[in-house]
């Protein structure tokens, strides 16, 4: 039988040297500096570097990097630990976590008659049989990061620890039913008088959430099982599941720490967190709960803490929009408006104009339902309306304050819009927002509203319309031929010629195997000029605003996506989900 044997630093460098990972210069500096490394992997000495790949510099020999070149090499399934992919469950029951921490593996899947077990040991495996005798099944051993090992141990383990002290009989009786329990156990703004579990488990969710990148958390109740979700690029994937009465003890914890009422169960709730990351970083989150069959149902809406300081480009505005939009909301006075569905980056594109304008000697005022971004430099207002403080009564008031600028969160009714109008006459600049498809339908909107074609005239400046598009993940992206067929599906029946080749998603580490890294905003800007004022009337139509904003050199939402494709940033198929041909009315 061989005997069992760890990976030796010095073996491991001169592997790396062989395989043209460093040169010898690099060799010699790091077999002085991992002397001391002790009982440590190597890969866990040499990654904290991030020293280049000799070979191409652009790959950063990191952790996982490194994982999966000695996987390849040693002829072992390499693999990353994704909590997002991870039954945390199943994994923590296969064996104890001293067992896995003596080892340095931990359990990676489970199925009726074999356990897939990470390790980064190629040659310790005295564990194996012990393991398969106690479980009964066969073992197969998988090459993953020593970093992600260690990581996840004390990640899954701490996680398991506290749902399973949490899961006490108090919890299982705190049904959907049970209003009394959950009563008592928000009682003096602390679970149960501190129930260290259910904080542990919120402290998770909330940094794995930040380390995800997720822009929502949705806590779902089910009858037997509460559902945790995190909304990552704008698609939504499970996290975990937790028994109903923890799901509520969790919940009742997101509402001790937003200053919301416990007890009130019946009516939907808003409330706001600010948390700070363990990277320093201070992170606020909107808390908005609803009431289903089940209970209560919770969704944190993350707010970037980098929004504030993004810039336009950033955003994805080309430098020909750019400059229109920023030529237009330097006017003296007038209405701009932003149009969009939820989640779009309405309030992003806002917040980035704002920064832009709120310069000493102007006075910036808004009025928000909620006030998602915090400035230092603008004088930012909270619509209330249990007092009646709503957008038309916040934008009266703020008028009085002498104003430069208004930003207004949503123009929704006849009243809110009326106050716009009157700001703008009285010589303010307003910015807003609106639910419509395109830019031209604000035009129509505003009217249905009751606002009249003359005020509309006399008042408004420009409509910029925007969907989010999801980026293409810059290190697996593949270049394809175009699909002709879908590219004139797109663009028809405007002339942008079909380029030679588009790029597609593939899927990597960085991106979690979804082939997108982050999102970017497509847009469609139309300038109310003399052209498009003189076809608003009471009974005008989108189509002719259209066709004359076309005139005057408005791309539509599609072709602004379509120049995304050419350019190499995303797909056909995500331009046609946000902003197919069909949406134009």
């Amino acid at each position: 039988m061989t005997q069992d044997k760890r990976i030796i630093t010095i073996r491991f460098l001169e592997a790396m040297l062989e395989d043209g990972l460093i040169n010898k210069e690099t060799f010699d500096k790091l077999r002085v500096k991992l002397r001391s490394l002790g009982d440590k992997h190597p890969i866990e000495g040499i990654a904290p570097f991030k020293i280049k790949h000799a070979s191409n510099p652009k790959a950063i020999l990191d952790d996982e990097t490194l994982a999966q070149w000695y996987a390849m090499r040693v002829g072992m399934d390499y693999v990353e630990l994704d909590p997002l992919k991870l039954d945390v469950d199943a994994i923590t029951a296969v064996m104890s976590k001293a067992f896995a921490q003596r080892h340095n593996i931990i359990a990676y899947s489970v199925d009726a008659n074999k356990v897939t077990v990470a390790t980064s040991e190629p040659d310790v495996q005295a564990w194996v049989s012990g393991l398969e005798h106690i479980l009964r099944k066969e073992v197969r051993r998988v090459f993953a990061s020593p970093v992600a090992i260690r990581k996840f141990q004390q990640d899954f383990y701490a996680l398991s620890h506290s749902i399973k002290g949490a899961a006490s009989e108090k919890y299982q009786e705190l049904g959907t039913g049970n209003l009394e329990a959950l009563v008592e156990l928000g009682k003096a703004g602390e679970i149960d008088a501190n129930d260290q579990h259910i904080i542990q488990i919120v402290d998770w969710l909330l940094q794995y959430a930040y380390a995800q990148r997720a822009s929502d958390i949705h806590i779902e109740p089910r009858r037997e099982k509460g559902n945790v979700r995190f909304r990552i690029d704008g698609v939504l994937h499970k996290v975990y599941e937790f028994p109903a009465g923890i799901t509520n003890a969790v919940l009742a914890r997101f509402k001790i720490m937003g200053r919301m009422d416990v007890a009130e169960r019946r009516k939907p709730l808003d409330g706001r967190i600010k948390t700070k990351a363990t990277d320093g970083q201070e992170v606020e989150l909107r808390i908005s709960t609803l009431p289903t069959a089940f209970g209560e149902k919770l969704v944190a809406r993350i707010f970037d803490p980098g929004v504030l300081n993004r810039d336009f480009e950033s955003l994805g505005l080309d430098a020909n929009i750019e400059s229109k939009w920023l030529s237009m909301v330097n006017q003296p006075n007038g209405i701009m408006l932003v149009t969009g569905p939820t989640g779009s980056g309405k309030t992003t594109t806002l917040y980035t104009t704002l920064k832009l304008l709120a310069r000493p000697e102007v006075n910036v005022c808004t009025i928000e339902d909620p006030i998602e971004m915090i400035d230092p430099n603008l004088n930012q207002m909270q619509v209330h309306h249990d007092i009646d403080v709503d957008f038309a009564s916040g934008v009266r008031a703020l008028l009085r304050q002498d104003p430069d600028i208004i930003m207004i969160g949503e123009i929704r009714d006849k009243e809110t819009a009326d106050m716009a109008v009157q700001a703008s006459l009285t010589g303010h600049l307003v910015i807003s927002t609106l639910h419509t498809n395109d830019a031209s339908s604000a035009i129509t909107r505003l009217i249905d509203l009751g606002v009249e074609p003359f005020l509309v005239n006399a008042t408004l400046l420009g409509v910029m319309a925007q969907r989010l598009v999801r980026v293409l993940c810059p290190d697996c992206k593949e270049a394809q031929p175009t699909n002709e067929k879908a590219w004139k599906h797109l663009v028809d029946p405007f002339p942008l010629s079909t380029p030679k080749q588009v790029f597609q998603p593939v899927g990597c580490r960085a991106c979690r195997g979804t082939g997108y890294l982050g999102r970017q905003g497509i847009y469609e800007l139309l300038n109310v000029n003399a052209n498009v004022k003189k076809l608003i009337h009471a009974k005008c139509e989108v189509r002719p605003l259209r066709e004359q904003g076309l005139k005057d050199g408005m791309n539509l939402l599609r072709i602004s996506g379509a120049m995304k494709v050419a350019q190499g940033v995303t797909t056909i198929e995500e331009v046609l989900r946000v902003a197919s041909p069909e949406m134009e009315s």
